[in-house]
């Protein structure tokens, strides 16, 4: 048998407040009116569940397990009137990061923002970091990831990072030999980082692979056809940092973080912001609770 919300809801009125009067308080109904419902619902159980007198009012055994029920129910249809709510929240998110920034995180963000605010359409733009920071300037995004040197893009810090030299493990070269070098092609800012870092070393070297895409360039090193500029957590197994040889100078700490477009914030890409900023923290470390003095 199907039950009525409004019934169920009464009959956890009367338990919880302890009588009829009351429970039409914060019900706002009339006394008659919750007497109604509460006798409606006992007949379509078939059973008492209320025992009363003139001075109490108790569950019987059946009211008690009904009460349980009843609680369930009321709580799951509450949970679900509030996970699918109508978002007042609208319009479009503008939105650029970088290939390799979230990773398996990404779908995540995606998805939780879409059943959060299913009025609102993404845009998203996957693409390299100084593009990304070119779209930003020119108003083409409202939001994006981009790398840059510790304190120097301003906008929200989300992670700490640092390029670093990688090649495949069993990558080598002879002595006084060219380093061949993968790297994507301008404006990249990984190898602008890495030509910055070479110019003025006496280390020769050549691009021997190029490819737009950061994936194309470690599947690269991977087959060792050179050595690239990456992030530390962009290796791949089967990747060694080889920082300080073949006379490699070491390279920069960088930052990603979350730059705005000039102008106002509209609601929609500042709550989706926020909840990449809030995919970002690091989790609680595990300590002992102090006690209150």
């Amino acid at each position: 048998m199907d039950f009525d919300p409004t019934l169920l809801r009464a009959f956890v009125a009367v338990k919880e407040t302890g009588g009829f009067t009351r429970a039409a308080q914060r019900l706002h109904l009339t006394q008659s009116a919750v007497s109604h419902q509460i006798r409606r619902l006992e007949e379509q159980v078939g059973r008492p569940l209320l025992h009363r007198t003139t001075r109490t009012l108790t569950l019987t055994e059946d009211g008690n397990d009904f009460l349980q029920h009843a609680e369930q129910i009321l709580a799951s249809l509450d949970a679900l009137s509030r996970r699918f709510r109508p978002s007042p929240v609208c319009g479009v998110v503008r939105f650029g990061v970088p290939e390799t920034f979230l990773g398996e995180r990404l779908p995540q963000l995606l998805s939780r923002f879409a059943r959060a605010f299913p009025a609102v359409r993404l845009d998203v733009n996957v693409g390299t970091y100084l593009d990304l920071r070119a779209m930003i300037k020119a108003g083409e995004l409202d939001l994006a990831v981009v790398l840059s040197a510790p304190g120097g893009e301003g906008g929200t810090v989300l992670q700490h990072t640092r390029f670093v030299w990688a090649a495949a493990q069993a990558f080598e070269v002879a002595p006084g030999a060219s380093l061949p070098l993968a790297l994507s092609p301008s404006p990249c800012v990984n190898r602008q980082v890495g030509v910055a870092a070479l110019e003025g070393t006496p280390i020769p070297w050549h691009v021997a692979f190029t490819s737009p895409s950061q994936e194309g360039i470690r599947t690269a090193v991977l087959a060792g056809l050179g050595a690239s500029v990456q992030i530390r957590g962009d290796l791949k197994p089967g990747m060694k940092v080889i920082d300080g040889q073949y006379g490699l100078p070491a390279l920069p700490a960088a930052d990603f973080a979350l730059i705005w477009r000039d102008g106002e914030k509209t609601p929609a890409a500042r709550e989706f912001g926020r909840l990449l900023v809030s995919l970002q923290a690091p989790p609680p470390k595990p300590g002992r609770r102090r006690k209150n003095p």
